[in-house]
C-alpha cells in the first residue's frame, strides 16, 4: 500500500492544482491524506475546502489538527488510511464471490471471521508511506510539532509486523525555483528523521500541487528500479548451473 501524507496550514498559490494532482496520485494507485495544521484559528476557510477536496480527490481522509495534537492525528490517519484500503479490497471480493455488497450482510459467523483477516491484514501488509511537509514561511512556528509528529510515525511504523518505510519530502524546495525536495529517501531506520529539520529553509511560495506530483514520480521511478532488479534477478538466475 502507498500513502502520500500533506502536512500544511494553508493554501496552495503556485503550479497545478493540489486537487487535480491529488486524483493523478489516486489513479496511480496512491493514497493521499492530509492533515491541516491549525494554530490559534488561523486556517482560513478557503484552506480547509482546499484541504477536504485534496483528500478526496486522493481516495484518502483529511483531518484538521492543533499543533499539540498532530502525532496522534498523523498516526491515526495512516493507520485509518490501511484499514480502510483493506475494507475496499475485502468488499470487493465479498461482492465478486458471495455477491454480498458489506461484511454487514455476511452471517456472524463468517462476519467475524472477516473482520479477523482485515484486523490481520492491516497489520502485516506492506505500507510505504511519503510525507510531504508544507516548509512555507507561516509554518516555522509549528515545525517542532510536525518534527515530533514524524519522529513518532516512523517508531509507529516500525511497530508494525508488516514491512514499513518511510520518505519524508518538503516544498518548496529552494530558492531557485524548486518545487519539492526529498530530504529523506525510503528507509526503515528511524534515526535519519532528526537530521532533516536543521537543514529546512522555511520559504513563501506553496506549491503544493507540483509537490505531489513531484511525489507521484518519485513512487513511479522507485517502481520501474524495483521492476528492472527483478529483470535482472531473473536473468542472472538463467546462468546459474
Amino acid at each position: 500500500m502507498k500513502q502520500i501524507l500533506l502536512v500544511t496550514d494553508g493554501c496552495s498559490n503556485v503550479g497545478v492544482s493540489p486537487v487535480i494532482a491529488a486524483a493523478e496520485a489516486h489513479a496511480s494507485g496512491i493514497t493521499v491524506n492530509v492533515v491541516g495544521i491549525v494554530d490559534q484559528g488561523d486556517l482560513v476557510e478557503f484552506g480547509t475546502n482546499e484541504i477536504e477536496e485534496i483528500a478526496k480527490a486522493g481516495g484518502g481522509l483529511s483531518r484538521l489538527s492543533h499543533t499539540r495534537q498532530l502525532s496522534q492525528t498523523v498516526q491515526m490517519l495512516t493507520r485509518k488510511t490501511v484499514v480502510q484500503t483493506i475494507q475496499h479490497a475485502v468488499h470487493h471480493e465479498l461482492k465478486q464471490v458471495l455477491g454480498a455488497s458489506s461484511i454487514e450482510e455476511l452471517p456472524p459467523d463468517k462476519r467475524g471471521e472477516v473482520v479477523r483477516v482485515i484486523d490481520d491484514l492491516s497489520e502485516t501488509s506492506s505500507l510505504s508511506v511519503a510525507l510531504l511537509i508544507d516548509a512555507s514561511a507561516s509554518m516555522k512556528p509549528k515545525l517542532h510539532a510536525v518534527e515530533e509528529a514524524i519522529r513518532d510515525l516512523a517508531i509507529s511504523l516500525k511497530s508494525r509486523q508488516g514491512s514499513s518505510e518511510l520518505a519524508v519530502f518538503h516544498f518548496p524546495g529552494s530558492a531557485y525555483g524548486e518545487d519539492c525536495k526529498l530530504d529523506l529517501d525510503w528507509t526503515r531506520d528511524i534515526s535519519g528523521v532528526n537530521a532533516i529539520f536543521p537543514r529546512l529553509q522555511m520559504r513563501g511560495t506553496t506549491p503544493t500541487g507540483p509537490a505531489i506530483l513531484h511525489v507521484i514520480d518519485f513512487y513511479q521511478k522507485a517502481d520501474y528500479g524495483n521492476r528492472k532488479n527483478d529483470e535482472t534477478d531473473g536473468m542472472m538466475s538463467d546462468y546459474v548451473v
